[in-house]
């Protein structure tokens, strides 16, 4: 029943549509990203090597501030929470627009991974989903992992998940953050996430 339950939520793990508009940039082989949310701070470590267009976006996204002030909007309990809709219908216009093609599945959706939503075949823009436990009849169907949770897994698990899937991603396509403010007032949000720059070998030689 529950793996029933997880498959129909599968349908709605939505991206954007149409022609791209906005180029990503080449990632690095590796990098860190620090997300300062609502409920407390975790971790992401992306592996450009597991899904090279998918690691371009996602760095490309974030180097834009494009996930600050975004609303963790779709929240299901034993499967996985989903955010990646800006706050601004301006800017999220645009991005509606920047699909990316369809990357080889080359690790399985396992508990704290993360991976772009989609709505079918070379579709993924800006939205993404981190596993709440391991979900592997995705890898499948085509969600490639580009990168998993290291540090704050006990933050992601904590997320709000009141709303479910209550929120109407039309809605917040057209109205924003204005529209879960107003509805879902208790939504979690990131409030900022960037680059976690390495510290200089020199730095953590001294700091031993």
């Amino acid at each position: 029943m529950k793996w029933f339950l997880s498959a129909c939520a599968v349908l709605s793990l939505l991206a954007g549509s149409s022609k791209a508009s906005v180029a990503a940039d080449e990632a690095p082989a590796s990098y860190k990203v620090k997300f300062e949310t609502s409920c407390g701070d975790f971790v992401i470590e992306v592996t450009r090597e597991w899904a090279p267009r998918g690691a371009d976006q996602f760095y490309t996204l974030i180097n834009k501030g494009f996930y600050d002030e975004c609303r963790f909007f779709r929240v299901v309990p034993d499967f996985m929470v989903q955010f990646g809709i800006n706050g601004d219908p301006a800017v999220q216009k645009d991005y509606r627009e920047a699909k990316i093609k369809d990357d080889k599945v080359t690790q399985s959706n396992r508990r704290g991974y993360i991976t772009f939503a989609t709505s079918g075949p070379n579709s993924r823009t800006s939205q993404v989903f981190i596993n709440f436990k391991d979900n592997r009849f995705l890898d499948s169907m085509g969600f490639a992992p580009f990168g998993k949770v290291v540090e704050g897994m006990d933050v992601v698990d904590m997320i709000n998940s009141q709303y479910g899937e209550d929120p109407d991603q039309g809605a917040i396509q057209s109205r924003g953050n204005e529209y879960l403010k107003k509805s879902f007032p208790k939504l979690d949000y990131i409030k900022k996430a960037s680059i976690v720059e390495d510290e200089p070998a020199a730095e953590k030689s001294e700091s031993k």
